[in-house]
């Protein structure tokens, strides 16, 4: 492990304890290389003492089985380690599109990130989904290039596909010595040194810049100069009055540009061969912000905006990201925002309004943990105690209540129906699966009405399939599954206008009278519903106007179709009328759900399906074979490259020709094709697609028989 003092560090010296604290994640598409990174890292800091490989299933953040099975990232997990000086609370993501929502759970509470490429792919798929998701939460990133040893690694193409998709600043400041299998250092551009890295050794040699690359690295420091200069008014300042940007100006404002958001910085290496893990942990110290430099946390106390300070003095707010069931209790994870929260505390879940003790405060290592006596604001920490809490629970002190924004949680798309093979083992299953939904929001149980079979809905059929196996390796019952089915949509295609709906109802008491005109039209189905009122007069009053919009949204629920929800339309309240005794808010709430739906019956309705971008990847001798089963699969192809000899085919596909995709692919590859998918919203389907009627707002029913055992 390297001793030497981080020569970026320690820009502006505070005594504040949160300064030396950082908070980020690892985000990736799959098979980027994001785990072995973060292991890397791990041996690198001195927190592990051997190199952990996912092919060996040694690693320390995949410890679940089916991570070690499946070689791939499936639950986010948190370590922590030191260095320089500073301590780094590190959660490594998920990669595969299927678990996305583990993905948003870890950016709410993270405050920088570091994104990994692949030197040779580039900018891929779900690479872009969670470059994204970062955008919306605001969370400063570094970038990685990784995968350099590899044959057809270019760090040029992989900055410029960076460029052109993700639309950021690439701040560059890295130049690799050697290419491809002869990769074996890197010169730093801020400092202009290079760092070389002998076969077989864990650390990096400092010395000065090889004779046949300092022309190069001349030119590309002067490069990323200049760039700097275009986003940094200071820099900008230094480089016109002096034509060159100090190592400490440089440094300053790369930090700046990264936690505003206006540039990235670019670093490279192999995480495999651990060439270029100590430069990256130093460009995290560096330009990464610390729970002082991000904007204090707000939320709502009485209905009014409250901000907390990252202050342990403050009161205690801190937020619940994920909750885990394990053999020795139930851990609910926590990023503790302000304030202090000690072992045996009382605290308020504020959304629930109850309270709830404070048993163990944790440590956590992946599936390790150590016993602590406190957190403080800035904290990742789990605690173990708390009974009702959920992921998105305000933990707060019972004397200043605040409610924080939980992170959002995806509708499922798919859904199968479980049963328990044994009929005795119908409670226990019921029990396992409330659990799994305890412990992962975008997992859906629920029993459709017509058939009582139970329905579990998630995000794809490999989220599913992983819920199921959890369950059997967990609890040991043996569950039959039922076909995917997909959640389809209903929306309108030509509406109507002038729609009249009279509600009148008489028993004998207070009567209920509301009479509604309603214009129904399309809209972009990205924008779900609007309602608006153009009632001019006073012919309905706004009180009851509010009372019509819940009634529509109350008719969303079944479209006349087949029973799906609907998206994807305006409606326009626009006349109606009032009766001085028999009108109320529910009078005109029926009126509104009984006369849209009327009103679609008269309109005409279009069927959604979810659609998926799918990324193909196969040699060039198997494209004709699987383009032609796209085709037949009713996709549509968008683009077709090739990349270091395979040909990279990107396509729109219906997600419900999906499932056994994988399996296909294989066999017309023999083997060697990949693909990966990502959503991208609805479309309409055709009118043969079979349709199975529904009864909830969330996912369409399986009706088909559970024949399918999990073995």
């Amino acid at each position: 492990m390297r001793t030497n003092p981080n020569p970026n560090q320690n820009l502006n010296p505070t005594p504040n304890p949160l300064a030396v604290v950082r908070n980020l994640g690892i985000l990736a598409h799959v098979d980027a290389g994001k785990t072995t990174v973060t292991e890397r890292i791990l041996y690198t800091t001195g927190t592990t003492y051997k190199r952990g490989e996912v092919h060996d299933g040694t690693t320390v953040t995949d410890f679940d089985p089916q991570e070690r099975d499946r070689g791939i990232t499936i639950f986010a997990a948190a370590v922590s380690c030191a260095w320089d000086g500073h301590r780094i609370n590190l959660i490594d993501t998920p990669g595969h599109v299927d678990f996305a929502d583990e993905v948003e759970r870890a950016l709410r509470v993270l405050d920088g990130a570091v994104a990994v490429f692949d030197a040779v792919a580039g900018v891929e798929p779900q690479s872009e989904s969670v470059w994204r998701q970062a955008d919306r939460h605001g969370v400063p990133r570094i970038a990685f290039v990784n995968k350099l040893d590899r044959a057809g690694a270019d760090l040029d193409t992989a900055v410029e596909s960076i460029r052109e998709r993700l639309h950021p600043a690439p701040l560059v400041v890295q130049l690799p010595i050697g290419a491809e299998d002869g990769f074996r250092g890197v010169v730093d551009l801020v400092r202009m040194r290079a760092l070389v890295w002998a076969d077989g050794a864990d650390t990096a040699v400092e010395q000065a810049v090889p004779e046949e690359l300092r022309e190069e690295a001349a030119r590309r420091r002067r490069l990323l100069e200049e760039a700097v200069a275009e986003l940094h008014a200071g820099a900008l300042e230094e480089f016109c009055a002096r034509s060159t940007l100090l190592p400490t100006t440089l440094r300053l404002a790369l930090r700046e540009l990264t936690r505003s958001g206006d540039g990235v910085v670019v670093l490279c290496g192999s995480a495999y061969r651990n060439r270029g893990i100590e430069p990256l942990l130093d460009a995290v110290v560096a330009y990464l912000p610390s729970p002082l430099d991000v904007p204090a946390v707000r939320g709502l106390h009485d209905g009014a905006d409250e901000e907390r300070p990252a202050d342990p003095q403050a009161p205690l707010a801190a937020l619940a990201f994920k909750v885990s069931a394990t053999p020795t209790g139930r851990f609910t994870y926590l990023r503790v925002y302000s304030g202090t929260i000690e072992k045996g505390d009382t605290v308020l879940d504020a959304g629930a309004g109850r309270t709830e003790r404070i048993g163990r405060i944790l440590r956590i290592q992946a599936d390790r943990h150590a016993q602590v006596d406190r957190a403080v604001a800035g904290d990742i920490v789990a605690v173990v105690g708390l009974k009702s809490a959920r992921a998105g629970s305000t933990l707060c002190a019972p004397a200043a209540p605040l409610v924080l924004e939980p992170p959002g949680v995806a509708d499922p798309v798919v859904s199968v129906a479980v049963e328990a093979r044994r009929s005795t083992e119908t409670d226990r299953l019921a029990s396992a699966l409330a659990r799994l939904a305890e412990e992962d929001p975008s997992l859906v149980v629920r029993t459709d009405a017509e058939t009582g079979q139970t329905v579990l809905s998630g995000m794809g059929e490999l989220h599913l399939e992983v819920a199921v196996e959890k369950i059997r390796r967990d609890t040991g019952l043996e569950v039959n599954v039922g076909r995917p089915r997909v959640s389809y949509r209903e929306t309108v295609g030509r509406g109507v206008s002038g729609f009249v709906f009279r509600h009148v109802k008489q028993d004998g008491g207070a009567g209920q009278f509301a009479h509604v005109v309603l214009d129904v039209e399309a809209l972009d189905t990205e924008s779900g519903f609007e309602f608006r009122s153009a009632v001019v007069g006073g012919s309905v009053p706004q009180e009851y106007v509010r009372a019509v919009e819940a009634g529509c949204r109350d008719a969303l629920a079944e479209g006349p179709l087949d029973g799906h929800p609907v998206t994807g339309l305006r409606v326009t309240l626009t006349d109606g009328a009032t009766h001085v005794k028999d009108s109320s808010d529910t009078a005109f709430r029926t009126a509104g759900r009984l006369g849209l739906r009327d009103a679609l019956r008269a309109c005409a309705m279009l069927l959604l399906e979810p659609v998926v971008e799918v990324t193909v990847t196969v040699p060039e001798d198997a494209v004709g074979a699987v383009l032609g089963d796209l085709a037949a699969r009713r996709g549509r192809v968008s683009g077709s490259v090739t990349r270091a000899g395979a040909a990279v085919v990107t396509a729109t596909v219906p997600l419900a020709e999906l499932f056994g995709y994988a399996t296909r692919l294989r066999s017309r590859t023999q083997g060697r094709g990949t693909f990966t998918a990502r959503p991208t919203g609805y479309a309409p389907a055709p009118v043969k697609t079979p349709v199975t009627p529904v009864t909830s707002p969330v996912t369409s029913p399986v009706t088909s028989p559970v024949t399918t055992p999990v073995r």
